[in-house]
């Protein structure tokens, strides 16, 4: 399947979902000049109200609406509510229409697109914008938050060689750098490095809220502590959903993770500075070379 528009212009898109991400993605989008019309689907009033103030989206329609009238769809809602946003739009979705989606989670929601979807799924390519904020909501999106980030494409079998293309350079437009990787290597990677950092923080935050002198201890951080809880502001409803959509891989990295932290507490019990001083200097090593990379 060929789409009919050129690569560098997307025509209507739809956005599904008008928070951080969606919001941000139409201001994009209207500033990179590649499309003629964004629409916005949306549950929160005070988000769809404000992402029309702001020019993130044109008009409000409901899903179905969208289906019929789109060249692209792109769905930035929580995993959880993908499956329900493919059965609304399955009847109505047109040859024509491409749908992408905004979800840090991809082998749950590939399935989703499968089983509903049925032959229409190679209308569907999975994505990931590594882009986002602790702050969420359709007030925090700005037009550059894609630029210089990666989006990662998780292409299917039933998708053609065009569709991916069309969807690569649709990200690409709003200054995504695009890599293409398997559903299954997407979820092990940011199990590891997304979603384990995000439950830290809210089980740093959960432990001193939580702790009987929590009120002391809250009004002395400083600011490592600040840098370190900063994402655990983000979206409660959003990390509820990768968590449960990703639960095998993430699971599997807090195994890991509970093995280093037990280590560390047998060489703090034991004492032992040497021990403790070789783990760190490991993982400060580690560190530095990301800011070289």
């Amino acid at each position: 399947m060929t789409i009919t528009h050129s690569a560098d212009n997307y025509g209507t898109v739809t956005i599904v979902g008008v928070g951080l991400i969606g919001a941000s993605l139409g201001l994009a989008l209207k500033q990179a000049g590649v499309v003629k019309t964004v629409l916005g689907v949306g549950r929160s009033k005070e988000n769809v109200d404000q992402a029309l103030k702001m020019g993130a989206i044109d008009a409000v329609v409901d899903l179905g609406e969208a289906a019929k009238k789109s060249d692209v769809i792109v769905l930035c809602v929580p995993v959880a509510q993908m499956r329900g946003a493919f059965e609304l739009i399955e009847p109505h979705l047109e040859s024509k229409t491409m749908i992408t989606d905004a979800g840090s989670t991809k082998g749950d929601v590939i399935v989703a697109a499968k089983e509903v979807l049925g032959k229409k799924v190679c209308q569907f390519v999975p994505a990931h914008p590594i882009a986002g904020g602790a702050q969420h909501g359709a007030s925090a999106a700005k037009a550059d938050l894609f630029k210089g980030r990666q989006t990662i494409i998780c292409p299917m079998q039933d998708n053609s060689p065009e569709d991916i293309a069309l969807i690569e350079g649709f990200w690409e437009s709003v200054g995504s750098e695009v890599k293409k990787i398997s559903s299954v290597q997407h979820d092990a990677i940011y199990a590891a490095v997304s979603h384990l950092p995000h439950i830290l923080s809210y089980a740093l935050m959960a432990s001193v809220v939580n702790s009987e002198d929590a009120e002391q201890k809250l009004g002395h951080v400083g600011a490592g502590f600040k840098d370190f809880t900063r994402i655990a502001a983000s979206s409660p409803e959003m990390w509820r959903d990768i968590c449960l959509g990703n639960r095998t891989a993430i699971l599997k990295e807090l195994d890991q993770y509970l093995l280093i932290v037990n280590h560390m507490h047998q060489l703090i019990t034991e004492n032992d500075g040497p021990g403790l001083e070789k783990l760190f200097n490991k993982a400060s090593k580690a560190r530095k070379n990301l800011d070289v990379v």
